[in-house]
């Protein structure tokens, strides 16, 4: 039997509801991943780029370090070598009152990257990093980190990315090793929780802040596009680069990842819904 219609009349078609706009917007407003890591907070230990506990050395010739950012170190007030630095920032040693706030804020951020849960925890003694390309998460090993290579950092298109690495006992880079940071990734995002003393070795070139219990080291020609925070013991430089990261707030991609595959799921969705729902008969 055929179906009927008066004049003017269009079959009862389903009319738009208000559950429909909010499905489309679920799919379109990007979302936090819950369990996803967090940045660890620095207090006023970001203001500089190398803080240490027991003294700061620069080896080298007369302006041969460079070096963007505070420099401090607190309790032990010794900087050997500081003309051999081109300092674009405050050696702020002798105000013990903030040294000894920043050295707090440290220990707290120490605790805050270690705490963190972890996301992939190795087995195997001096996890090898190079060669690896890693998305953002907490990276453990429960003795030590070692990179000869390229470690990449890839954000997926997420300026917002955070990763934490957490040594049990010493970070070492062999010479000429690279941190590279792709897809939107930024230094001031990376963070090495070291459980004794960091090594970067001669020419790397190094991302993100380590945050040593004990010593750092950077060999000749070294640079660091970061922070080198050492708890308790000495930072030893040697022509270096150290640049304090400085995050790009103007990027504000708030979901780990896949917002293009929202967006494009959500344009897939409305077209759906005006061709079923708002089409004429």
């Amino acid at each position: 039997m055929k179906a009927i219609f008066s004049p003017g009349s269009a079959p009862n078609r389903a009319r738009p509801t208000g559950l429909g706009f909010v499905l489309v917007l679920a799919v379109l407003v990007p979302h936090h991943d819950a369990t996803a890591v967090t940045t660890v907070p620095l207090g006023s230990a970001s203001g500089f780029a190398v803080l240490a506990g027991s003294g700061i050395t620069v080896a080298g010739a007369v302006n041969t370090t460079t070096i963007t950012g505070d420099i401090g170190t607190y309790p032990t007030p010794s900087v050997t070598g500081l003309g051999n630095v081109v300092l674009n920032g405050a050696n702020q040693t002798a105000d013990t009152g903030l040294m000894l706030i920043a050295k707090n804020d440290l220990v707290t951020a120490y605790g805050n990257a270690a705490g963190q849960a972890a996301t992939v925890s190795y087995g195997s003694a001096n996890q090898e990093l190079g060669g690896l390309k890693l998305a953002p998460g907490v990276y453990n090993d429960s003795t030590s980190f070692g990179l000869t290579g390229i470690l990449t950092l890839d954000a997926g298109g997420d300026p917002n990315a955070v990763w934490i690495f957490q040594a049990g006992s010493t970070l070492t880079t062999a010479s000429d090793s690279t941190v590279a940071l792709i897809n939107g990734a930024q230094a001031c995002h990376v963070f090495w929780q070291i459980g004794s003393s960091a090594t970067l070795g001669t020419g790397t070139d190094f991302m993100g802040n380590i945050l040593a219990l004990t010593s750092i080291t950077a060999d000749t020609g070294a640079t660091v596009d970061g922070r080198l925070l050492a708890e308790n013991g000495a930072v030893t430089l040697d022509n270096n680069t150290i640049t304090k990261s400085v995050c790009n707030s103007a990027s504000g991609v708030p979901d780990t990842g896949g917002t293009l595959w929202l967006l494009g799921s959500g344009v897939a969705t409305l077209l759906a819904f005006r061709r079923w729902f708002l089409s004429p008969v």
